[in-house]
């Protein structure tokens, strides 16, 4: 069943499936609640799965403003609040594991299941404060030559041929909030997350490497870390078969009581 909210000028979709334990799915930037297709079917036998489309993503509509994970948090906790959930199980992949860190830090949440998730700041370099503040340099250069106007176009077809793909494929607008979202360091609120907490990870994945699990493993009380080896940024898709066992074993519990 599909469903809509609407929060702060954005109406966000979600899929209702299953029933039992609820359960949210919360997907990665770039991606949508197909994306978490697998990891449905696999819960939809024995929990009521709800599969979201964050703002600006799959068929849920953009944000009017530049939104953090507070506020995308907030849409989250609004969902919940009208489905009349207490205490979900709570899975988030990559950006989707950004709020369900913060989600966790502060609501009642059964379990926690992060997937190649992001909330760890990367160390920078300096190559990379480099390219930033030369970067930082050449726009008000093109601003002041240019104009505002002139100038944005031609800064957005630099970011464009520059940036990363899921930077160069979003709207203007999402390409701000990725900024914005990418750089939110998340490790103050990991010791405020109470429930127990199951980080699994691919060992080869580049984009939230092993070393930010090890990290939330050590910053979260109750958190155990299962890696699996050959496997990336995606491992629900790299080994779905071993993806699966972790998951349904550390959540028995709640499908068998349904």
């Amino acid at each position: 069943m599909k469903k809509f909210i609407e929060y702060k000028g954005a109406r966000m979709c979600y899929t209702v499936e299953g029933e039992g334990y609820p359960v949210v799915l919360m997907h990665g930037w770039g991606c949508n609640h197909t994306t978490l297709a697998s990891i449905e079917a696999a819960l939809v036998p024995g929990m009521k799965v709800y599969n979201v489309d964050f703002p600006g993503f799959g068929e849920s509509t953009e944000p009017g403003e530049v939104w953090g994970v507070e506020l995308y948090t907030q849409a989250i906790e609004a969902m919940i609040k009208a489905e009349g959930i207490e205490e979900p199980v709570m899975l988030g992949h990559s950006f989707g594991g950004r709020v369900g860190i913060v989600y966790a830090s502060r609501n009642k949440v059964r379990k926690l299941i992060l997937t190649d998730a992001a909330g760890v700041k990367p160390r920078r370099s300096l190559k990379y404060y480099y390219k930033v503040y030369t970067y930082k340099l050449m726009k008000h250069l093109i601003l002041a030559l240019y104009g505002k106007q002139r100038g944005e176009e031609r800064l957005n077809k630099i970011r464009s041929r520059k940036g990363s793909s899921d930077y160069s494929n979003s709207t203007p607008m999402m390409r701000a909030i990725l900024s914005r979202v990418v750089n939110e360091d998340l490790k103050h609120l990991m010791p405020s997350i109470k429930c127990p907490t199951l980080l699994i990870w691919g060992e080869n994945d580049t984009a939230t490497p092993l070393a930010d699990a090890k990290v939330m493993e050590r910053l979260i009380p109750d958190a155990g870390l299962v890696s699996f080896a050959g496997c990336g940024h995606y491992s629900f898709l790299d080994n779905p078969l071993q993806y699966r066992a972790v998951l349904l074993n550390f959540l028995a519990k709640e499908m068998k009581n349904q």
